[in-house]
């Protein structure tokens, strides 16, 4: 997939991945569907809530420390702008940095300006923000609002950056444009290739770019094993080393689904590869990213031994970890690529995988390297799962789901919905760090979390004993898919 960065915006992914939202029945025929076709971008007719692809791209962007963002947007777009405060500040204490406070701005578009435009506002809040933060970038983040519109914030940009010196880098993030919530990660990173992102003066053989979360590096223990350095993107980056990321030896990322966009055009813009291999968790997948990394970086001698040496470590602490949880089943719940990497670690736990449901689903990928296909990678090392399901984010099929599968224990991540399983007496395990579940150290972290989990068990009884669900016993014995779209036959 060649990515074009004389666009000003990237492809959405229903056009540039085939991305599906909804789906039920085994993952093979998943994989089946996703290499002839078959699968389309159908919708429910009732959503309970939802996500906003602009969310997306405004969370990375914002946690860019030297940088500022201006939202031009009404002012509830901003609401969110106080979680990314918190993640940001905590974000800077994991990597060791001076505290600091989130630098964003909106452009508080008001019904006035829906009628008569807002680009006069939205150029004076660009130079309101290089006044206030000093930045050595300005991001702009569009909304709704400004593309129904029509601002032409590409020539605001531009006048800008004329006028103060300074790079200005639009995001075309409009919520509306894709029903798909990480094109909002797309379209981040689509505008930092275009506008910071720089040829290498220099290659440095020991760096390599880590696309993932904010929170603990733990990268860095795991690749100083090889000699080798991370440097995290974007999280926490300055927007110099967002310029000289060209300078890697390679890229890898800790979700598919996160990071392939980014990698993708470093690889074929400035010549980095791409580590072909599904990202580091569980041994065996931990292995293959070894192996991978260190065939990029000429240590595959070195590569085979840490192989050896970490599974030596491990091995008792992993064997305790399994006679306690042999014969437990497990559901997880996460984006797409994350929870298949959830399911590689409940493999080697000795966890039975009941199934997943995903929030969505890539048909194809920017990369088109079948190493990285994590669905593909997981019904490999797993076997088939029968209870499959793509759904966007939705309370009220989850509960249904989980209802008619009674697992023993839910994995899951992103607030708001592991919730739903203690609340029906499930004990669940919440992954709020993805970082530290990476590696064979973050394969017995986990393990020792899920334990903790379920001596707690009573806990979870004793709050499903007190929590209504909202839900009528009606709906919990219908199907979680009745609501949706005629015409998906999936």
């Amino acid at each position: 997939m060649v990515i074009d960065l004389n666009a000003p915006e990237a492809i959405i992914r229903e056009h540039r991945l085939g991305s599906v939202l909804s789906y039920r029945g085994p993952a093979s025929e998943l994989c089946r569907l996703s290499r002839t076709g078959g699968l389309s971008c159908h919708d429910n007719t009732f959503n309970q809530c939802g996500d906003c692809s602009a969310q997306r791209a405004m969370l990375p962007i914002s946690q860019i420390r030297d940088g500022a963002m201006v939202n031009h947007a009404p002012i509830g777009c901003a609401g969110d702008f106080s979680l990314f405060n918190s993640q940001f500040r905590r974000g800077l204490g994991y990597r060791g940095l001076p505290a600091n406070n989130l630098r964003a701005l909106s452009t508080n578009l008001t019904e006035s300006d829906m009628v008569y435009g807002g680009a006069d506002k939205l150029a004076r809040t660009i130079r309101l923000a290089n006044q206030r933060f000093s930045p050595a970038a300005i991001f702009i983040t569009t909304s709704c609002a400004s593309g129904i519109i029509g601002d032409d914030v590409e020539q605001v940009s531009q006048e800008a950056e004329a006028e103060l010196g300074v790079p200005i880098v639009p995001v075309y993030c409009e919520g509306f444009k894709s029903r798909i919530w990480t094109t909002g990660f797309d379209a981040c990173y689509h505008s930092i290739l275009r506008k910071l992102v720089k040829p290498p003066k220099v290659k440095r053989r020991n760096l390599i770019n880590i696309m993932g979360f904010t929170n603990e590096p733990a990268f860095t223990p795991f690749l100083a094993k090889l000699g080798l350095e991370a440097n995290y993107l974007v999280h926490q980056s300055s927007v110099e080393e967002l310029g000289r990321m060209s300078e890697a030896a390679a890229s890898a990322h800790m979700c598919e689904t996160l990071g392939t966009y980014l990698a993708r055009g470093l690889e074929q813009e400035f010549g980095v590869p791409e580590v072909p291999s599904p990202p580091p968790y569980g041994l065996d997948w931990s292995d293959r990213w070894l192996r991978a990394v260190g065939q990029i970086t000429d240590r595959s001698d070195l590569a085979e031994k840490v192989i050896i040496e970490e599974r030596r470590r491990i091995g008792p602490k992993l064997e305790e970890i399994r006679k306690e949880l042999s014969g437990l089943s497990v559901y997880a719940v996460a984006g797409a690529s994350f929870g298949h990497s959830m399911l590689a670690i409940c493999q080697d736990l000795g966890l039975k995988v009941l199934g997943m449901t995903g929030f969505h689903h890539d048909l194809r990928f920017d990369n088109d390297y079948e190493e990285t296909n994590s669905l593909n990678n997981a019904v490999d090392l797993i076997g088939d799962m029968p209870h499959y399901h793509v759904c966007n984010k939705q309370p009220y099929q989850l509960v249904n789901i989980l209802g008619q599968l009674k697992p023993d224990l839910l994995m899951g991540r992103h607030e708001g919905l592991p919730v739903a399983g203690v609340k029906m007496g499930i004990p669940t395990f919440f992954a709020s760090d993805a970082n530290l579940m990476i590696g064979y150290d973050g394969l017995v972290y986990t393990g020792r979390m899920i334990i903790r989990v379920l001596r707690s068990r009573n806990f979870a009884r004793n709050l499903a004993r007190h929590s209504r669900p909202p839900y009528t016993d009606w709906w919990l014995t219908q199907d979680p898919f009745m609501f949706r779209r005629s015409g998906d036959g999936f």
